[in-house]
């Protein structure tokens, strides 16, 4: 896919508009990429993300959904926050879900004006979707949001370690 690129690297050193936090639905911080996320961006992002609304008691942002602030102490100017999907085998309804968390932080980057995103494994870290699963979703989201998409320089696909970089590479290297 043009404009995508799969790296291993650790998404809060990156220098791009915004990076994406495979967050949980408090948006408080939690462990994996959103622990390591809030640490960098230090005390403010958690300041910002409290005063997000809540749409019901504990939930600032629902699984699926896309929500942004500042980066803060980030090197990238921007984060958007998204909540994945615990995978439960497959069947309730994951892969409609993870492709959502794709759309919707495209979504918030185009009305943004961020040129480049880097997003995570989305839900392949705690929340236990498969590498190789996952990356198919995301390779058919980002091709459905870059399709009429002339703006959007560069998307990064951060992999932490090597069996989701595999992952990754093997999908979106495909043609």
């Amino acid at each position: 896919m043009r404009r995508v690129e799969v790296v291993t690297a650790d998404i809060t050193t990156l220098a791009v508009d915004a990076i994406v936090n495979a967050a949980n639905e408090a948006l408080l911080g939690g462990g994996g990429v959103d622990g390591a996320i809030h640490r960098a961006a230090g005390p403010e992002l958690r300041t910002a993300c409290r005063a997000l609304p809540e749409v019901r008691p504990g939930v600032r942002c629902p699984v699926g959904e896309s929500r942004i602030t500042k980066g803060f102490r980030l090197p990238a100017r921007y984060v958007i926050h998204t909540v994945g999907p615990v995978y439960r085998g497959g069947d309730a309804g994951e892969p409609a879900l993870l492709a959502a968390c794709y759309a919707s932080a495209m979504a918030l980057a185009r009305r943004h004006g961020l040129l480049e995103i880097a997003f995570p494994a989305i839900s392949c870290g705690v929340f236990g979707y498969p590498p190789l699963a996952a990356a198919a979703v995301a390779r058919s989201a980002l091709a459905r949001a870059l399709a009429d998409d002339v703006e959007t320089r560069r998307l990064l696909l951060v992999a932490f370690g090597d069996d989701v970089h595999a992952a990754l590479e093997r999908t979106f290297a495909a043609p």
